[in-house]
């Protein structure tokens, strides 16, 4: 069977720059696309080719025409699931074959995606459910009962059954096909160094229920470690690439796993330089763990602050407390290591709220500060909370950039303050 899974373009809109003329907020993702590679490693014995529309947008039509593929997968972040479903329908009108969706918003929206153009839906982790889906296809057998798999019935809603997610699901026994990437490779960079940079992962899922986050639905709240040979493997497929991100929403969720990890990094000899991710509250639990990991090579940490009171960490139930985070950043700093810091600003946000942020980001050193604007994604509980409050529902907006909430200050101000967040992160990195 021909396969072809594509990533889609950059396709979200900015209210700043669109009103405003704040150019700067708009986001670009430009990552390797790791989900399709690894779904691919699943697919050996059948032709399948990865199109990354975020490298070469207008590469739609050649492709099909030159592939022919009998199925096309999709995946897609919120911001992009509009651009995916204009994709299937080009795919619908150039070919014969049959479209599939997966990604984070086919899991915590499916029926977003129950219309006409796409055949099935792919809820939750995929890299299982598309092979018997294949297989399915292969042996011309029905797919109505594969775990997972949603078959598209427009005008009806959407039935199947979950899966039951463990370990298994990994299906670690095949590495992700880098190789199908390996023309696009130069522009998978570090941007702020310039350095290429690989992805691999040593778990999936998180077992937190923070109320604003959508990776959870993935594996119905649970964490799967991945096996340390398997880990070990994919990052030495990516032998010439100094950077590797390991991207777990938590690499250290299992703080055994991420110590064996570690003792098997060192043991391999490998060289190579790693940002993960990790919680504030692991740091200052398992500091010696931080520590082992950065005599490996660990270079950089990306650790979720949200917010810097108590009150606004409660209501979003993150589980940390402000405390807390200034004690993982002390350990943090004393290692050596950079701290890669995401905070979220809230609509609600006053201008001394604005600045009391761009203070604590000053006095504790955050190296490289990300801001996102709190959105609620469907799928999550803070979607439930706040839906009756949205004001934009266009999902091209739902990049993290932009407030789909009212904001309390007059909108022009606030995009402007958080502008200057940016810049003066901005500033940091170049530093």
């Amino acid at each position: 069977m021909r396969i072809l899974l594509i990533n889609p373009p950059n396709s979200g809109r900015s209210i700043p720059e669109e009103r405003y003329g704040i150019s700067s907020l708009k986001q670009i993702f430009r990552g390797e696309p790791l989900g399709l590679e690894t779904l691919a490693g699943n697919l050996g014995q059948h032709r399948v080719q990865i199109l990354d529309l975020k490298i070469e947008p207008e590469g739609v039509t050649t492709k099909l025409e030159s592939f022919n593929p009998d199925l096309v997968g999709f995946t897609a972040m919120t911001c992009e699931a509009n651009a995916v479903v204009r994709l299937a329908a080009e795919v619908k009108d150039c070919c014969s074959a049959r479209v599939v969706v997966g990604g984070v918003h086919a899991s915590c929206d499916p029926e977003f995606f129950n219309r006409p153009h796409f055949d099935w839906v792919v809820v939750g982790l995929g890299k299982q459910s598309l092979r018997e889906l294949v297989d399915a296809l292969e042996g011309d057998r029905p797919t109505g009962n594969i775990p997972g798999i949603a078959m598209v019935c427009p005008g009806q809603p959407l039935v199947w059954q979950p899966r039951s997610f463990s370990s298994a699901d990994l299906v670690a026994e095949q590495p992700p096909r880098y190789d199908l990437v390996a023309h696009y490779r130069p522009h998978y960079l570090l941007q702020t160094l310039g350095l290429q940079m690989g992805l691999v992962a040593s778990a999936a899922g998180c077992p937190y229920d923070c109320s604003f986050c959508s990776i959870g639905p993935l594996t119905k709240g649970q964490y799967l470690s991945a096996a340390i040979d398997t880990v070990i493997r994919d990052i030495q497929c990516l032998d010439q690439i100094p950077v590797i991100r390991l991207v777990d929403a938590n690499t250290f969720g299992n703080p055994q796993h991420a110590r064996r990890l570690a003792e098997a990094i060192g043991e391999s000899g490998l060289r190579k330089q790693f940002l993960a991710d990790v919680r504030a509250d692991t740091v200052v639990r398992q500091p010696e763990l931080m520590r082992r990991w950065q005599e490996v090579g660990l270079r950089a940490v990306i650790i979720g602050f949200e917010e810097i009171d108590d009150g606004a960490l409660g209501a979003m139930n993150k589980d940390c407390s402000a405390t807390l985070n200034r004690e993982a950043i002390a350990i943090l700093h004393n290692l050596g290591l950079t701290i890669v810091g995401d905070f979220i600003v809230s609509p609600d946000y006053d201008e001394a709220q604005f600045d009391r942020l761009a203070d604590f980001v000053r006095q504790e050193q955050i190296e490289l500060p990300m801001f996102t604007v709190m959105t609620p994604l469907p799928g999550t509980r803070l979607y439930q909370e706040l839906k009756t409050k949205i004001c934009i529902h266009n999902l091209d907006y739902y990049t993290l950039t932009n407030s789909v909430l009212p904001t309390r200050l007059e909108e022009e101000l606030f995009y402007q303050r958080y502008a200057a967040l940016l810049q003066e992160g901005h500033r940091k990195a170049r530093v």
